[in-house]
């Protein structure tokens, strides 16, 4: 299978897609990630059975904190299971992501088309170091000196990826990953199909504060 060399990045905030009840992006219900709560499970008791324990495959990964591990850790709940994310999440009325049906936009419906037709993907992503390193570097990079994009500046961070995805203004796992998937206003829809290709078994992420977006996470996939 072909590598896809792609990098993307996203630079909005969760709260301008949803309406009528959502909470502010941060302001999600704790999932108690180092207690090994499954993060989905406030949405759908579903999510809580003895067979999605192998999503979490970064529990005892030493050099991601506790949010990033949960961002791999909601990847893989969702590439495993896409339908009941679709029920859990984007259909459910007591989910942040819920939006009311008058105003679904082009995004939300294609997202809700996407998982509904996914298939589902047994093969879990797991943590991988090298990839952590690059990402970690640009995201720490980008925070401080207020840049937006993929490009390295030369002897500061290597690249060490085949794709990309990169979020600002969340520092919460499920918002981050929610809006990657979504993807508004990326007509190309690029961090979507980054984040539920199966050309990927491996990824690093890391998220760090940033001058003008306060937060930012980056993803590269390997």
């Amino acid at each position: 299978m072909s590598i896809i060399k792609t990098c993307i990045c996203i630079c909005f905030t969760i709260s301008s897609l949803i309406s009528g009840h959502a909470q502010e992006s941060n302001k999600l219900p704790s999932t108690q990630t180092g207690n090994h709560f499954n993060p989905l499970v406030t949405y759908s008791t579903k999510w809580g059975e003895e067979k999605y324990t192998i999503c979490n495959t970064v529990a005892n990964t030493p050099y991601l904190s506790e949010a990033e591990k949960e961002i791999i850790w909601i990847l893989n709940l969702i590439r495993q299971n896409p339908k009941l994310a679709v029920e859990s999440l984007l259909l459910n009325p007591k989910s942040p992501f819920y939006v009311q049906t008058s105003k679904r936009n082009h995004y939300f419906k294609s997202l809700v088309s996407t998982l509904n037709n996914l298939i589902p993907n047994p093969n879990p992503l797991f943590a991988d170091s090298s990839a952590f390193i690059s990402a970690r570097c640009h995201a720490i990079f980008s925070g401080r000196t207020g840049y937006v994009g993929h490009e390295r500046k030369v002897n500061v961070c290597k690249k060490d990826f085949y794709g990309e995805c990169c979020d600002y203004g969340h520092d919460n796992p499920l918002a981050i990953v929610m809006a990657l998937l979504l993807d508004y206003n990326v007509p190309s829809l690029g961090h979507r199909k980054i984040c539920l290709s199966e050309t990927y078994n491996s990824l690093g992420t890391s998220i760090q504060p940033h001058t003008t977006y306060e937060y930012n996470t980056v993803l590269d996939f390997k």
